[in-house]
């Protein structure tokens, strides 16, 4: 018999609401064992109408209650919930990578403590692929990313930048370059190039473009990889999230698939 899997959920928003109330419906196997998020009496009566509302608790008591964590934080909180996490030697569903990228010193922290990283695939498709390649050699990988103008207006670099995307007409590309630096500038947008990179050749070697294109009605990402053992080139358009643009509806979806998999007598791929 499977013992039962307590889930925290940091964060309800986009990601964090669709994933609360998906496993308040019943998941065998799977409980929510509470929620946490910076307006705590907001989030009590956003999960008041569930069938068991989940306690609201401090990112330390959350770590407690819980066997895995979903972390959908704004990536300033990141940090305390990943460390509280890997110290207490827990398991960890990250989907801000952009944070976790400056943090890889967490992953010697969950080498020592037993605890382990685990980074949903969110709006992305391919990583087994390109995690079997990378077994191999990759020569490279590529990455194009175009989003309607609304899901990049409050993306750091183009507020700090200045740059007005009110009433864009053509595409206008806001970077090229490797996915580490993107990651600096868009730390709430490219997500997906950290993921990626993670899985093939690293942030540095791998390239990323990020365009504003207000003929996009979809987060649209663009991948091309070469390697020794396979050429393949994919593309995702994703639709957005009515709470936050920048965020795709298939995001929360593959957290469901991922907590998933540490009960489904049957799962397919790595």
């Amino acid at each position: 018999m499977t013992n039962t899997i307590n889930v925290g959920i940091g964060g309800l928003g986009a990601i964090g609401m669709p994933v609360a109330r998906w496993l308040d419906a019943g998941i065998t196997g799977l409980r929510l064992a509470g929620v946490s998020a910076g307006n705590k009496e907001r989030a009590a009566q956003r999960v008041s109408d569930f069938a068991s509302p989940p306690p609201v608790l401090d990112l330390a008591e959350l770590v407690t209650a819980s066997d895995v964590l979903v972390e959908a934080l704004p990536p300033q909180h990141f940090g305390e919930l990943a460390d509280l996490t890997m110290a207490a030697g827990k398991k960890l569903i990250v989907l801000t990578l952009t944070s976790l990228l400056p943090r890889l010193d967490l992953v010697d922290k969950a080498t020592e403590t037993g605890g382990q990283i685990i980074a949903a695939t969110g709006a992305l498709v391919g990583f087994d692929a390109v995690r079997a390649a990378a077994k191999g050699e990759i020569y490279s990988v590529t990455m194009k990313t175009r989003k309607p103008p609304e899901g990049l207006k409050k993306a750091t670099f183009v507020v700090e930048q200045g740059i007005n995307l009110d009433g864009l007409k053509e595409p206008l590309c806001l970077y090229s370059g490797s996915v580490r630096d993107a990651a600096a500038k868009f730390p709430a947008n490219v997500n997906v190039s950290v993921a990626l990179a993670l899985a093939g050749i690293g942030p540095e070697k791998t390239q990323y473009e990020i365009w504003a294109d207000p003929a996009m009605t979809r987060n649209t990402h663009e991948i091309s990889v070469d390697a020794d053992s396979t050429r393949f080139d994919m593309t995702i358009a994703g639709v957005p999230t009515e709470e936050n643009p920048a965020t795709g509806k298939l995001t929360p979806l593959s957290v469901m698939a991922t907590l998933e998999r540490f009960v489904a007598p049957l799962t397919v791929g790595t």
